[in-house]
């Protein structure tokens, strides 16, 4: 399962959707980046392979940051997927 995470002006938690192929997450990902990369002010919509009933709405100006991963390979490589990862002391 691939997990694309969108970042959100003033939102302290990314909002994220899961695909089950690389080629679908990679395609999701490449819409937010045009999103992002537009000037103009639009509406992206996504929803969840995982929970299809999970949607979200964001208006594109509002997106700061997105990053796709792999979720178990996140997992079994000993790094934390999300934005700020902080090293234990």
């Amino acid at each position: 399962m691939y997990v694309i995470e969108i970042l959100i002006k003033q939102t302290a938690m990314p909002m994220s959707v899961q695909r089950k192929t690389v080629e679908e997450a990679t395609t999701v990902y490449e819409q937010v980046l045009a999103a992002m990369k537009s000037s103009d002010l639009n509406l992206l919509e996504l929803s969840c392979d995982r929970q299809p009933e999970k949607k979200i709405a964001v208006i594109t100006d509002s997106i700061i940051a997105a990053q796709m991963y792999e979720k178990s390979g996140a997992a079994a490589s000993g790094k934390t997927p999300g934005f700020v990862a902080f090293a234990a002391s």
